[in-house]
């Protein structure tokens, strides 16, 4: 496997495996996940409503480059490690919920880690057609309409909860 790491650059390695999250050797996407959200609980106490959403768009867009050439070099078409992609979707769940409602009730950090991991591994819904997508394109695109998902269930928990 470190061989692999080796056939791209240093900076497209580190973007796509966020930081070395993707090495984990057992549960790679739930690593990328969970380094998502950890970052998101202090971004939740300063952050604005929308932040979420911003950065989950910034992250998608800025990452395809990246995960475009280390897709090409590793002669790879959405290997485990790659985990850039679940730091979209897992940012893109948060996003239902403003950051204030998120700081006050901890547990929707992890309900929605847990919802995002569902529809990131089941993918239902049509989440695995967004696969299909050529390169890298289809690496990003099913975790972040994953995170769709799973934020609007989370929302819906909130409105059951009235949780504003």
């Amino acid at each position: 496997m470190r061989e692999v790491f080796k056939r791209t650059d240093k900076v497209s390695l580190i973007v796509s495996t966020f930081f070395g999250s993707g090495m984990c050797p057992k549960a790679p996407g739930t690593a990328g996940s969970l380094a998502a959200a950890v970052i998101a609980v202090p971004l939740s106490t300063v952050s604005f409503t929308g932040c979420f959403a911003f950065l989950s768009v910034f992250v998608f867009f800025a990452a395809v480059p990246f995960v475009a050439k280390t897709l090409r070099d590793t002669a790879t078409d959405d290997p485990g490690w790659i985990v850039i992609d679940e730091v979209s979707g897992q940012f893109m769940a948060l996003a239902f919920v403003p950051p204030d409602t998120l700081s006050a009730h901890a547990w929707l950090f992890a309900l929605g880690f847990g919802l995002f991991r569902f529809f990131d591994i089941l993918k239902p819904l049509g989440i695995h057609r967004l696969e299909k997508l050529p390169g890298a394109w289809g690496v990003m695109a099913d975790d972040l309409l994953g995170g769709i998902y799973a934020g609007l269930v989370l929302r819906g928990v909130c409105a059951i909860f009235g949780i504003n």
